[in-house]
């Protein structure tokens, strides 16, 4: 059975390579406003390569998602949060607040 046009023009299609890189950068840059703290733009660069990974991986599902902040940063807590804390040496619970606030969920 064909969509309808109405269903077909809101679907939205799965999101490029570069938006996601950019989406990921822009979202831990937020976080380390939040955190205050300096951190070695190595380790930022790192960070952002690790989260664009996991989000590649889990792509359908966060695709599916997107409309719910509350759960993509449940999402984020549960599988980014852990290496990023230890990558970037900080407490995780900080870590995970502060990326909530920055990504509004």
């Amino acid at each position: 059975m064909k969509p309808s046009a109405a269903a077909q023009k809101h679907a939205s299609a799965y999101p490029n390579a570069r938006k996601i890189k950019r989406a990921c950068e822009n979202e831990l840059y937020r976080t380390i406003k939040r955190l205050g703290v300096y951190l070695p733009p190595e380790k930022v660069e790192l960070a952002e390569k690790l989260y664009a990974a996991k989000v590649f991986m889990n792509i359908q599902w966060i695709h599916e998602h997107a409309s719910n902040r509350k759960l993509l940063s449940d999402w984020w807590d549960e599988n980014v949060s852990a290496e990023v804390a230890a990558l970037w040496d900080v407490d995780r619970e900080k870590l995970c607040k502060a990326f909530r606030d920055a990504f509004g969920g």
